[in-house]
């Protein structure tokens, strides 16, 4: 192993869809694997194979769709979740298992029930279990950053005696200060040498992930492990956006160290995830928020404009970002479009670029000008998400300030046409009641949200709901198109589909 690579352990399908609110169907998931593939992450941890069937088709799909980064499975210290695991990831062509058991006190004491030494014979009889199954072997220490250090050497140098070639040392409440991390970093890596690699894990309850993360690398960690827009559990993980960057940023700091990762995907990636989770990062966010790039002082704008050093330690570029996003229109052809797609990052079949295009031709005939927010948008509601079981094809829409709103619409179901109305207290209640009228489902909105996809009184409406349906837990669906009202009915449609195709 190169000593001066960083490994890039993107874990957003596994740890950041557990994210409330966040979780994506089978399609969804292949489709972010082959993105991050592409970004060029290491290490893709796949899922819990465990958890659910669900979990463990989509690890097992992506594991044969994806062939350059390695598929990884999470499995707790249990030989029904490890055998799981390697079942899953039998098909990579580059696989692992990582398996894992608490070691604080507190966890042992309370959640484990265990004494020290049970913990230890546990992993090691874990990782040797997942080692006959796969060659690949990652151990966990839980809430390692709680753990006695003294305890924490011990359970590390068995799990590595094993056969773990990686040992992950994670925060997993977001508890510690960088000094900190880097004292007991440095004491691990000093312990481990070159037996093993050294990674890390950390949450963001204190908004320290990132800069804990980064810290832990300066003193020898050599796997990072993180998500896309640092989405996770509670506050989220560290931001794989954000450690790349600072990493080629801060070259004075950090050479020779370097990733893979192909920074012109990073922007990409970020759209996409948002687009499936539905969770926008915060316009504030760095690296990837809308205003991470964007000045409004006057100083600050006449220094960009003269030097852009003086106020951007970055380029937009560097990212994937096109500053000069105007460029197409209802008159533009296939040609452009198509160079346009490629500039935006996406490799789409000749049959995928037809379908986007008619797209795109109608939306242009919609809106004056199309941004490449629009393009991103139009493309990944196409392309991503549930078979179209059921599909939009007519909306009228009736609201009045005194009075109940109206609705009628049109569907089509497989190859039946279906037509109904309803009555609501507001347009989309009416909407929603009139689609569970006709699919015979009834749904129940928790969150309900709207954002302009670009600028422009035309601008594209994007509808992210949250639903409800059964015996399921809540499912987003997203929704796109210049008219709001119908932008919800596709949302809400959406919810529906990925709830139906969940149920096959």
């Amino acid at each position: 192993m190169d000593k001066n690579k960083i490994i890039i352990f993107d874990t957003t399908l596994r740890d950041g869809e557990q994210s409330p609110g966040a979780s994506m169907n089978t399609d969804e998931k292949i489709h972010l694997a082959l993105q991050l593939e592409k970004l060029g992450v290491d290490v893709i941890e796949a899922g819990f194979a465990a958890a659910s069937p669900g979990d463990f088709d989509a690890i097992e799909k992506i594991a044969g769709a994806v062939s350059k980064a390695r598929v990884c499975s999470l499995a707790r210290a249990l030989e029904k979740d490890i055998k799981a695991a390697g079942e899953a990831i039998k098909g990579a062509k580059l696989g692992r298992i990582h398996t894992f058991i608490a070691t604080s006190p507190i966890h042992m004491e309370f959640k484990l029930k265990m004494q020290p030494q049970e913990v230890i014979k546990r992993a090691v009889e874990s990782v040797q279990y997942a080692k006959s199954l796969c060659e690949d072997v990652e151990f966990s220490c839980e809430d390692a950053c709680r753990s006695d250090m003294g305890f924490l050497k011990e359970i590390c140098d068995a799990a590595i005696s094993a056969g773990a070639s990686t040992i992950n040392i994670p925060d997993t409440v977001g508890y510690l200060y960088p000094d900190e991390i880097t004292a007991r970093i440095g004491e691990i890596v000093k312990l481990i040498g070159e037996r093993a690699v050294v990674s890390v894990h950390n949450h963001n309850d204190l908004g320290m992930a990132t800069v804990n993360s980064l810290a832990a690398i300066l003193v020898g960690a050599r796997q990072v492990e993180c998500t896309i827009n640092g989405i996770g559990e509670r506050a989220g993980n560290a931001a794989l956006e954000e450690i790349v960057m600072a990493i080629k940023t801060r070259r004075d700091k950090f050479a020779p160290l370097y990733t893979d990762i192909n920074l012109k995907e990073i922007y990409l990636s970020s759209r996409l995830v948002a687009s499936i989770t539905g969770i926008e990062p915060q316009p504030n966010k760095a690296i990837v928020g809308k205003n991470a790039f964007a000045h409004e002082s006057g100083i600050h704008q006449d220094g960009v404009l003269k030097h852009k050093e003086t106020y951007e330690i970055m380029h937009a570029e560097d990212i994937g970002l096109d500053k000069n996003s105007l460029v197409l229109g209802k008159h533009s052809g296939r040609h452009a479009f198509k160079d346009k797609l490629v500039s935006l990052g996406y490799e789409l079949s000749n049959e995928q670029i037809e379908i986007a295009f008619n797209k795109f031709k109608a939306l242009a005939d919609s809106k004056k000008d199309v941004f490449d927010e629009d393009i991103r948008e139009l493309v990944n509601d196409e392309f991503v998400g549930a078979e179209k079981t059921y599909e939009v094809l007519v909306l009228s829409s009736n609201s009045c300030n005194k009075g109940h709103a109206s609705t009628a619409l049109t569907l089509r179901y497989k190859d039946e046409i279906l037509s109904d109305s309803a009555l609501g207290n507001g347009g989309v209640d009416a909407i929603f009641k009139a689609i569970d009228r006709i699919s015979g489902i009834s749904g129940s909105l928790k969150e309900y949200q709207v954002k302009a996809v670009s600028q422009g009184k035309d601008a594209l409406a994007k509808v992210t709901v949250k639903v409800e349906f059964k015996d399921e837990g809540a499912i987003i669906g997203r929704g796109l198109d210049v008219d709001t009202m119908l932008a919800s009915a596709k949302a809400y449609v959406a919810a529906l589909n990925t709830y139906l195709d969940a149920k096959r």
